[in-house]
């Protein structure tokens, strides 16, 4: 019998671009990609905060460049991803939310929440994979979805709106785009420390009801990302398309 050989982790030679990259989640996905080989571009709307997190990856023997952008901006999107030297791995990680009872919500957070959670990643991921095509190229998106794209719950109905949506909106892209060879997933973490979730991790009555649905009792840690991130973006999962890759110490299991 033929020796198998395991497929490889690693990111050489390809280039990545991440949204939303200058902190938490995105910073842990463009460091990950960077220790795997590839080169990163950090994309987020904050110059400084860019220039800060490139600057971390350069000192950790990684290659980054900062692109400011505002992902809302469509004609910022298409016109910044023609110019640039063509991406193979996308992490669409841009995104917000704003927990309020139903009946609190106001049309300026619906249309806000729509906008960046579901809108930009959409029209991140069309022009991304436009410029895919164009270079003949394969790829891996990968879109930073939610625990809250598989489950309800209370005080989040927007949030859950527009990440059940990212669930549906990625498997029919990959449907689309994998005669093109280029993969689409979800990342779904459960809670993680971060300058979004730390506020509302202080509230000692919301922290239990988060402790008491995590089965493996802890928050997840930004570094519990960055394997999944490199897994999906890598030839590993490499027949991985129109699924969600679920990081939530059994949340949804329970």
């Amino acid at each position: 019998m033929a020796t198998l050989t395991m497929p490889s982790w690693r990111l050489d030679g390809r280039r990545a671009l991440v949204t939303g990259a200058s902190r938490g989640i995105g910073l842990a996905a463009a460091h990950a990609l960077a220790q795997a080989g590839a080169e990163v571009v950090l994309a987020a709307r904050g110059a400084d905060d860019l220039q800060a997190a490139c600057a971390g990856i350069r000192a950790a023997g990684g290659r980054a460049e900062a692109w400011v952008l505002d992902v809302c901006d469509t004609a910022a999107v298409r016109e910044g991803l023609q110019r640039l030297a063509p991406c193979q791995i996308l992490v669409n990680n841009a995104g917000t939310n704003r927990p309020r009872h139903v009946l609190d919500v106001s049309d300026e957070d619906l249309d806000a929440l729509l906008a960046l959670n579901l809108r930009s990643t959409y029209v991140v991921a069309r022009e991304f994979a436009r410029a895919l095509v164009a270079a003949g190229l394969p790829g891996s998106v990968i879109n930073v979805s939610s625990q809250m794209g598989h489950v309800g719950s209370p005080g989040r109905s927007v949030y859950c709106a527009t990440k059940h949506g990212m669930e549906g909106m990625t498997k029919a892209l990959a449907c689309d785009l994998g005669p093109h060879g280029i993969r689409v997933n979800t990342l779904c973490p459960t809670f993680v420390e971060t300058d979004m979730t730390r506020d509302m991790l202080r509230d000692d009555a919301f922290r239990e009801f988060v402790m008491g649905h995590i089965v493996l009792g802890r928050l997840a840690r930004l570094q519990d990302l960055m394997g999944p991130v490199v897994f999906l973006a890598s030839d590993a999962s490499a027949m991985v398309t129109g699924t969600a890759l679920l990081v939530d110490g059994g949340w949804t299991a329970s």
